[in-house]
């Protein structure tokens, strides 16, 4: 059993989490995930502590209670809890024993403070009446967005958390200052009949009852892990060299990332190396101009002012040689004068121990292994078309070769037609349509050009044996 919604639960271990704890794809049930351990590797608290961690709306919001024995209520499962503005709200046991002991340690609480107290486990009527209640939360946020806007409230309505039993809401919002909302709360106990409670919080608290993903691709840290808020403010940017651009320093809540105070101390303790005023250096050839730092090589990139083509990255230890020999009233000549003060110190890098390996090149020689030369597979229906090409080629050479010998054979328009089989052999011996070659410069003959096809032949055999098979006729 996971989080409510969460479609990678189902058949899960309640104590490790969705996805054995690797915790969801999705925004929805990886809120300030906790794994129990103690109780998942079945060690008995040598110390019993009666207190226990119970989260409600997928770890939106994280409480303490009192655990009697009679419950038997034990990490991941459904209680009911009895609620400080009255009524009962359903949540997870999500730490038992001994972790939750240094969890309200980590957190201020002290141990002999009042807290409520789980009442019994949940059973199937209050998870149903609990996903009955969360499923109108998103129609009541719009509505209550909508009547604020009417009322000319600056304020935003950013989150609605209904109780477990459905007696009681609570409206989480941001403002920028102290708000009148009397007159809201009468509009919201009317329209949605229930008790109303109205919280306000900052920017960075609704970002992460909302989550979401940053501009780095993961999940945002305050909805995940993150749970105190420091300031954070440009000072950050400028010790890492990050360009004073709001757009890219801000996150999804609109303030300056929490990100940028990770690897603060880092850069301050490296920045301690470098010189405080070395923007510009004086030499004869010129100004000198700092352009950019890389911290952690420990380089400074300098240009001249009147000529910024080209750029010296100097090391730090030359930079102090060339700050000592100003102050001595010397100029150095050039930043080529400075670079070749003090070469830059090398950094040792541990060397790759090289593997023992004992060289067997000339004492072992293997065979030279003999390949079996693979056979082309032959395309049988290629085969068979060129095999057919070539013997028609072949038939139609030895057709020409046998009709050069035996002569030309006739044209169809010249043969006899009709009844006349053996009249006139001249008509049947005109020269073929394929003629042979012509000398250069001979016209061809009469006889010898193709006949018209839009001139009427005569059908009937020649009479008189002359020049031509089929003459027209001549009135």
């Amino acid at each position: 059993m996971g989080c409510i919604g969460c479609s990678c639960s189902t058949g899960k271990d309640s104590t490790k989490g969705c996805k054995s704890n690797g915790g969801c794809a999705t925004g929805g049930c990886n809120r300030h995930n906790t794994y129990d351990w103690i109780t998942a590797q079945g060690i008995a608290d040598p110390r019993p502590f009666d207190a226990v961690e119970v989260s409600f709306k997928n770890g939106s919001r994280k409480e303490f209670f009192k655990n009697p024995q009679h419950t038997r209520a034990t990490t991941g499962d459904w209680v009911v809890v009895e609620s400080i503005g009255g009524g009962f709200d359903v949540g997870t046991v999500t730490l038992t024993g001994e972790l939750v002991r240094l969890q309200m340690k980590r957190k201020r609480v002290r141990q002999d403070a009042r807290l409520g107290q789980v009442v019994r486990k949940a059973h199937e009527r209050d998870l149903e009446r609990l996903d009955e209640v969360r499923k109108e939360e998103r129609d009541i946020l719009i509505h209550a967005r909508a009547i604020a806007r009417s009322l000319d409230l600056n304020m935003k309505i950013g989150d609605v958390e209904f109780q477990g039993d459905g007696r009681k809401c609570t409206f989480f919002y941001t403002a920028d200052g102290r708000v009148d909302f009397r007159e809201l709360i009468r509009h919201y106990a009317r329209d949605f009949k229930v008790k109303v409670e109205m919280r306000q919080i900052g920017a960075r608290q609704e970002s992460a009852r909302i989550g979401g993903l940053g501009n780095c691709g993961r999940e945002l840290c305050c909805s995940t892990w993150l749970t105190e808020f420091k300031s954070v403010n440009t000072a950050a940017a400028r010790y890492q060299n990050l360009a004073i651009n709001q757009t890219k320093l801000s996150g999804m809540c609109g303030r300056l990332k929490c990100c940028l105070n990770y690897e603060l101390d880092t850069y301050i303790d490296a920045l301690e190396d470098f010189p405080d005023r070395a923007e510009r250096l004086k030499t004869n050839a010129g100004l000198a101009i700092l352009i950019k730092t890389d911290v952690f090589k420990r380089l400074m990139f300098y240009t001249y002012a009147e000529d910024r083509g080209k750029l010296y990255p100097i090391h730090v230890d030359q930079i102090w040689e060339a700050i000592d020999m100003i102050k001595s009233g010397k100029l150095p000549g050039s930043l080529e004068d400075i670079l070749a003060m003090a070469p830059a110190p090398e950094v040792d890098e541990p060397e790759e121990a090289e593997p023992d390996f004992e060289n067997v090149h000339d004492v072992i020689q293997l065979p030279i292994e003999k390949r079996n030369k693979r056979k082309k597979k032959r395309n049988k229906n290629r085969d068979r078309s060129q095999s057919a090409a070539a013997a028609v080629e072949k038939a139609s050479q030895n057709d020409a070769a046998q009709g050069r010998r035996q002569g030309p054979p006739p044209r169809r328009h010249d043969r006899p037609q009709g009844g006349n089989q053996g009249g006139n052999q001249g008509g049947g011996n005109r020269p073929p349509q394929n003629r042979p070659e012509q000398r250069q410069g001979e016209r061809p003959k009469q006889d010898q050009r193709p006949p018209n096809p839009n001139k009427k032949q005569d059908q009937r055999p020649n009479q008189g044996g002359g020049r031509g098979g089929n003459n027209p006729d001549k009135k």
